[in-house]
This record gives C-alpha cells, structure tokens and sequence, in this order.
C-alpha cells in the first residue's frame, strides 16, 4: 500500500478518510481540492493543476483525494496500487454535505483551501452529488470491480465499511 487513491461522489467523507489513512500509514496526503483551488474558492489554471498532479502520481507514495478533472481521476486510478472507492447512499452524501455546511461556519472543511466559499460551494456540491451519482457512479463500480488482482480495493458502501477498511488498515501497518 504505497499509492493509494481515495474517490467517490462529493459530500462522502473523502478527505477525512484520506486524512486517517494517512495518519495510519504515514503516506504522503494530496488533497486535490488544495491543488486545483487556490485561497478564497480561486480555480488554479488547469495546466498548472494538471503539471501538480502528475507530479504526485510520479512520486514513489502518496494518498490522493478527490476529483480534480476526468483524466486525472482515471489516469490516477490506473496508476494506484490501492482503490478506496466511498460508494455511499445518495442520501448519505447530501446529508454529509450539509454537515459539512454548518460545520465550516466554524472551520474550513478538511481538505478544502484557506477562506473557500462554503456556502456557494456547498450548493455546487449537492449538483455535482447528482450529476456524479448519474454519470461517474455507475463508471467507478464497474471499475472497482474489474480492478486489477495487484490493485487492492476497498469498496466501501456504508459508514461502518468506512470504520471496517480503517480498521484493516491499522492491522495491516501494526503488523
């Protein structure tokens, strides 16, 4: 477990995850939303972003989480030798999502740049919660299961597969 990639729909607890695994395993974390955002919700110039990435993905570790763009997620997938794909209830990520919401009136949500628009981003997330539940969802479960034998997978379908897959992983790096 030397390059794990962390992805799913948005609101579903992707960079904590990232963020505990990292802790466990003492990999590198990459947050995508910091890499492709700048201070205050400011896009970075795609380029820039996509020169960022594949300077992670030729890094010989790193914990990846988020979307970024299309071509980065699925050449990132392809390059990890560990999937951990959140695959949530829809309820679930719109549930979280506002958790999320009152949350960051008091501190910025993990993962996310200094001063990002909460509230705005907030309701960019519950549309792309749709669209990716329609478009990407359906695409990332095939994916998951066609996985590779040298990739690991951890499809992970309800909170307590979240706590279960920590737990694995704790196991594994203790042992």
């Amino acid at each position: 477990m030397k390059r794990v990639a962390v992805f799913g729909n948005a609101g579903g607890g992707k960079s904590t995850l990232a963020k505990r695994l990292a802790d466990l395993t003492r990999l590198p974390l990459y947050a995508l939303d910091s890499i492709q955002w700048g201070p205050g919700g400011v896009e970075v110039p795609h380029d820039q972003y996509l020169a960022a990435h594949a300077e992670i993905l030729r890094r010989e570790s790193w914990i990846i989480d988020g979307y970024g763009c299309r071509a980065s997620t699925f050449e990132r997938l392809a390059t990890a030798d560990t999937l951990v794909y959140i695959d949530l209830p829809l309820a679930t990520h719109y549930a979280w999502a506002t958790k999320r919401l009152f949350q960051g009136i008091y501190r910025t949500p993990e993962g996310w740049p200094p001063g990002s628009p909460i509230i705005s981003s907030t309701f960019a997330c519950y549309r792309t919660i749709w669209l990716c539940h329609r478009r990407l969802t359906p695409v990332y479960r095939k994916l998951v299961a066609e996985a590779p034998q040298d990739q690991r997978v951890f499809h992970l379908r309800t909170p307590g597969d979240i706590v279960r897959c920590l737990h694995e992983v704790a196991r594994s790096v203790s042992g």
